[in-house]
């Protein structure tokens, strides 16, 4: 099993978390994300549970964690070099997206469509698909609004 398939199956297992109180980014589990990255409550939170994710896969394969500590979207792809970045992705790759203005989302792929979508499990989303949700879930998402991946081996 690869570093990316072990941090996947640990983002099934939170599916469903959500904030407590909602919308506040806070809750026992939020604040577990966001203290991964040196945060505390109260900061978007979608690289923290990547971030939280592979350090969780990690320490079970006894590897090091390869994303920056960061809960930075942009800054952990502005911070990767080209040998870990795609176009194309694969399971387990980490999204990136752009909005422009220092503003990202992220979370992991989960499954690769033929119809040009994948299918995700993101942090700080809900099924309405902001990036600013309030809980852990599954999503569907175009290629074409992603930015790029990053992969590790």
């Amino acid at each position: 099993m690869t570093l990316q398939e072990k941090a996947l199956d640990i983002a099934i297992t939170q599916l469903g978390v959500r904030e407590d109180p909602g919308n506040k980014n806070r809750g026992k589990q939020v604040e577990k994300y966001l203290a991964a990255v040196g945060l505390g409550p109260g900061y978007a939170w979608c690289m923290a549970f990547v971030y939280w994710c592979f350090n969780e896969a990690s320490d079970k394969m006894a590897r090091k964690n390869p994303l920056y500590l960061t809960g930075g979207v942009l800054d952990q792809w502005r911070r990767r070099k080209d040998q870990f970045r795609g176009v194309t992705p694969q399971p387990g790759d980490v999204f990136i997206m752009d909005y422009g203005k220092g503003t990202g989302h992220t979370g992991l792929v989960e499954k690769v469509n033929e119809d040009g979508t994948i299918d995700t499990i993101e942090g700080n989303t809900n099924d309405e698909g902001s990036r600013e949700g309030y809980e852990v879930c599954r999503r569907k998402r175009n290629r074409s609004a992603i930015h790029g991946y990053l992969r590790f081996q």
